[in-house]
Parts: structure tokens; C-alpha cells; sequence
């Protein structure tokens, strides 16, 4: 299932990530990474430890950490967070630049027994964009995220707010995770108190393909949910295609029409990615069985 939202929690501050469930997200991330001072970075791990640890802790969302992209730190990281009695789901790596440096994650994972732990890698630097298509390639990497604050920081770009100058990242990012068929989640938006700007950026970024948002801020989580949730009409003509498609499979037919449509095979793929987005809203009609 597609992450439409993935919240940060601060890893050094308990009650924060113990509330985050709660804001709806289909993943949070407690963030060992930029979120947490280098002095705090020990008391950080500890905290993550003795939450995903505990065992009342059981929220029906993914659980995931992120790391340092130092290797060194990031062992450290590992060594605090993959616990057998630890909530863990997945492992997201702060500034992937290339697929060598998941590689080297993979590695720390598998060293501590994480062998099936998926990566979701992070693209925010020059050199993560450029090889992000491989970043995507690597079998143990489930999504792909853009990064456009540090990417901007880290070519020097001034950000505005018709994003210009990382359209072309944000593009290239998400091609990279369709053509390896992985998720690609869309960078954050800064200014948590402005929720239509938010919601114009999230449709945005739905429309350029991407199958979720990060966010920084709870509040965040319910606009971006609501912007990946389709419509009630786009819901009403995915179950007659998917209908009707069963109907043409079982006639051996490719092609078929709909209220005066021709559908094929990528229109089907589009009407099965309206139904999985509107199965997390609880849009879906559960009793049709279209698998």
C-alpha cells in the first residue's frame, strides 16, 4: 500500500513520537538524523530504543527510523534501533547519493540480522538526484524520497514558491522510482501553518506521480491524506472500468469500452491505483472483490 503521508517525529523527544500515530500517517519516521543535535545523538537513540521497544507500543501504521548518512553513525543508529523485541518496518537513509551507499546500509542491516527491514531512500543532494535511478533499482529499496531543501542548499539554488528551481529534481526523482517500480514520496513543505499552500503542493505533486508527501508537522498529515484521496467521481468510474474489465478478461478481450471510452491496459492501471488510494481512505466499496 502506497504511503500518502509520512510523518517526521523528533527521536530525542518521547512524547512526541509516542503521539505521532495519532495524527494519521500512513508511515512515521522518528528522525535520528537532522532533528537531533550531534551532542543529543546517543540520548536520541535511547529514546527511539525505549519507544520502539515498547511493547504497548503498536500503532497500525508504518514504524520506520532515520538514519545518519554517516556510516559510522549510522551502525550506532542500527545498533540502538534493531532490536528483536524493537517496532521496526523500515529504515529510511538520509541523503542516498548513490546506490553503493545503500549498499553500505543493506550491510549494517544485515549485519544486526535486519535482512528483510526495506530501505526508503532519500534524494536530496546534486549526486542523489542524478543517481537516484539507481538508488531505485536496488532490491531492497521500497521507495524513493526527494529532499528539496538540502537539495537547494547543496547547489546553491534559492527556493521560491513556484519551486522553478527543483522542478527538474522533483521530476527526475520520480521517474527514477517508476521506472523501478518503487514508491516515490514527495519532499516536505515548510511552512506548516499555511494549509493551502500545502494542499496546492500536494496536488502538485500528485499530479507529477508521486504516491505520497513527507510532513513535518502533524497538522500536515490530514491535508496531504485528503489530497491523495480521489474524488467521488474518479472512485465511481474506477469501479465501473475494473468491472467492466473483468468482464472483458473473461472474453479474452484487451480493449474495451467504457461510458464511451476506450480503456486499456493503462487506463486499468490508472483505475487499480484510484482504488488503492481510495481503500486508505476507506472509500473503497469493501464488499466488491476486484483482486
Amino acid at each position: 500500500m502506497p504511503r500518502r503521508s509520512l510523518l517526521f517525529s523528533p527521536g530525542d523527544q518521547p512524547d512526541l513520537m509516542r503521539k505521532a500515530p495519532g495524527a494519521g500517517a500512513d508511515s512515521i519516521v522518528f528522525d535520528l538524523e537532522d532533528a537531533v543535535a550531534p551532542v543529543e545523538k546517543a540520548a536520541g537513540r535511547e529514546a527511539v530504543r525505549e519507544v520502539l521497544t515498547d511493547p504497548a507500543f503498536d500503532p497500525d501504521c508504518e514504524v520506520g527510523v532515520r538514519v545518519n548518512p554517516d556510516p559510522t553513525l549510522a551502525a550506532e543508529d542500527l545498533d540502538a534501533v534493531v532490536d528483536a523485541d524493537a517496532r521496526l518496518d523500515a529504515v529510511m537513509q538520509a541523503k542516498t547519493e548513490s546506490a553503493a551507499d545503500v549498499q553500505t546500509l543493506v550491510d549494517l542491516l544485515d549485519e544486526r540480522g535486519a535482512t528483510d527491514t526495506p530501505v526508503i531512500a532519500l534524494c536530496e543532494s546534486a549526486a542523489g538526484v542524478l543517481h537516484a535511478e539507481g538508488i531505485a533499482a536496488h532490491d531492497r529499496v521500497t521507495a524513493v524520497a526527494f529532499g528539496a531543501e538540502d537539495l537547494s542548499a547543496d547547489v546553491g539554488a534559492t527556493r521560491t514558491d513556484e519551486g522553478t528551481e527543483v522542478l527538474y529534481a522533483r521530476e527526475h526523482v520520480v521517474l527514477a522510482a517508476a521506472a523501478a517500480d518503487v514508491e516515490a514520496i514527495d519532499t516536505v513543505f515548510t511552512d506548516f501553518g499555511d494549509s493551502e499552500g500545502l494542499r496546492e503542493d500536494t496536488e502538485f505533486a500528485l499530479e507529477l506521480g508521486y504516491d505520497g508527501k513527507m510532513a513535518i508537522h502533524p497538522s500536515q498529515v490530514p491535508v496531504i491524506n485528503d489530497a491523495f484521496t480521489p474524488a467521488d467521481d474518479e472512485v465511481a468510474w474506477a469501479e465501473r472500468v475494473l468491472a467492466a474489465h473483468e468482464e472483458a478478461a473473461a472474453d479474452d478481450r484487451g480493449v474495451f469500452e467504457v461510458d464511451g471510452e476506450m480503456i486499456d491496459a493503462p487506463l486499468v492501471a490508472q483505475a487499480e491505483r484510484v482504488r488503492e488510494y481510495a481503500r486508505l481512505a476507506g472509500e473503497w466499496d469493501g464488499d466488491r472483490d476486484d483482486e
